[in-house]
């Protein structure tokens, strides 16, 4: 991750901040924390308007911690936001929430999330979680794929093959990821 540009937290719950803020502390994440309490607040920050009117555009954040329940707009919509902008569509996403809703996770997902970790309740857990975010990292199995279209219509293709009755139908990523070792931390980056 670079050091000079900073990572967007968005998180209401001031305890979940604090929580965060320590975390990136004792993992030395050497960025900066902008906080947005809510989704207005960082879609605003991210397209540099009202509060943020004076914010360089040129300095997107390395990556979005973005949780789900938000005030005035939910993660989700800020998420679809993010997306349908040009200049803030390739940016990397973790949704990062208390909620292990399978249709949240699902969603998130589908419009575009490069990775959903649930907040774990104890600072050691969520030590571990913030871990997955530094350069420094040794245990990361990386799997890169190189176009993005390529990627979604072969998935788009075993899906509709299972749907029809195929049931052992897999994409070429999903026949990759069967071999990646449980203890391995999939990262995803677009």
């Amino acid at each position: 991750m670079s050091s000079t540009r900073p990572i967007l937290l968005v998180e209401d719950n001031p305890d979940d901040e604090t929580l965060a803020l320590r975390a990136f502390g004792k993992k030395k994440i050497p960025n900066p924390v902008v906080v947005a309490r809510d989704g207005v607040d960082a879609i605003d920050y991210l397209l540099c308007r009202g509060a943020f009117s004076d914010r360089d555009p040129n300095v997107l954040p390395a990556v979005v911690l973005l949780d789900l329940k938000l005030p005035r707009m939910d993660g989700l919509e800020v998420l679809r936001r993010i997306r349908a902008d040009a200049r803030t569509a390739v940016l990397p996403v973790v949704v990062l929430t208390t909620s292990g809703e399978t249709l949240d996770i699902e969603q998130a997902y589908r419009l575009g999330a490069n990775s959903y970790i649930r907040k774990p309740v104890d600072f050691e857990r969520f030590l571990q979680a913030v871990g997955l975010l530094g350069e420094d990292r040794r245990d990361i199995g990386l799997l890169a794929i190189t176009s993005a279209d390529r990627l979604n219509a072969g998935w788009s293709a075993a899906q509709r093959a299972r749907e029809q009755g195929l049931v052992h139908a897999r994409s070429h990523v999903e026949r990759l990821l069967a071999a990646v070792p449980p203890h391995c931390a999939l990262v995803t980056v677009i």
